[in-house]
């Protein structure tokens, strides 16, 4: 059964999905399944998109990853763009006021996220919904893409346009291609922490936006999904990978909550992502043995 056909056994009423093959920097997409161009509610998948904004931010000067943000924006001493990215700024949830020290433990966190923006919104004295749409999504042709509220988790999209996007990370055109590595290179990487609705881990490996999969297990991805692979999924019941040492990455929309179908879709998922590597893999390199490192 071709990989994709899975998706007709989802409990859900909407799903489109396709895989892209990577190949000598360019990216080519070699199955699909439903409406494609159909508009989603994409949910966290929004963060690797605000991220990618951001790091156009820093790249223009107007922000920086590194320099330590005033307390008084903050809400306490030492917290960088990199700790917000990364959610090891010590930020809840929901909401802006820390819970702990930054680098003590990964706390998953939209008001990082939020924060984060602000901070672009500030220096570019420009809504961050504008910035991100001249940022990223004007000039990748990112058409069916909005942002309307939190940069956590409102943007609407489709499957085409994150075709798009998850072309420009594997070869990035709008920063360079070391900032984008580092998007999606781990850091802090002795850090533990919760990956909500799926587990708890000794080691809970992030980088900026994106989630790193490391060796947590259970997990989302597939079982045969090396340990650098990069992606989000989302509480609207989306999800998006690269994994870099097979060249392939999947993204699969639907229009039902995680929290609705939690149980069947952390079965459905992981015997998707399997199969689409069954399918499609191309490997290129070994993957490191816990997922690529920055240096933190």
């Amino acid at each position: 059964m071709p990989a994709l056909d899975r998706c007709s056994t989802w409990p859900v009423d909407r799903v489109a999905a396709a895989v892209i093959a990577h190949s000598d920097g360019s990216s080519r997409t070699t199955a699909t399944h439903g409406d494609t161009g159909g508009v989603f509610r994409l949910a966290s998948l929004s963060k690797p998109l605000s991220s990618w904004a951001i790091l156009v931010a820093i790249e223009e000067g107007i922000v920086d990853l590194d320099a330590v943000l005033s307390s008084e924006f903050a809400g306490q001493d030492g917290v960088t763009l990199r700790h917000l990215l990364s959610h090891a700024g010590g930020y809840p949830f929901n909401g802006t006021t820390p819970i702990s020290l930054p680098e003590r433990t990964r706390t998953y966190s939209n008001g990082g996220i939020e924060l984060a923006a602000r901070l672009v919104e500030d220096a570019s004295e420009m809504a961050f919904a504008e910035y991100l749409d001249l940022a990223v999504f004007a000039p990748l042709g990112m058409t069916d893409s909005s942002l309307r509220g939190s940069p956590a988790h409102g943007v609407s999209s489709s499957v085409d346009d994150l075709v798009r996007f998850l072309a420009e990370v594997r070869s990035p055109t709008l920063i360079s291609a070391p900032t984008a590595q580092t998007a999606v290179s781990i850091q802090f990487p002795t850090l533990g922490g919760m990956v909500p609705g799926v587990g708890r881990y000794d080691e809970c490996p992030w980088g900026l936006g994106f989630e790193i999969r490391g060796n947590k297990s259970p997990h989302w991805t597939g079982t045969r999904n090396t340990p650098d692979t990069y992606g989000h999924f989302g509480g609207a019941g989306t999800l998006m990978w690269t994994d870099p040492s097979a060249a392939v990455s999947l993204i699969a929309l639907t229009d039902r909550p995680f929290d609705e179908w939690a149980d069947d879709a952390l079965r459905l998922w992981p015997e998707l992502s399997d199969a689409v590597l069954d399918e499609f893999s191309r490997p290129t390199r070994s993957a490191p043995p816990s997922g690529p490192r920055a240096e933190q």
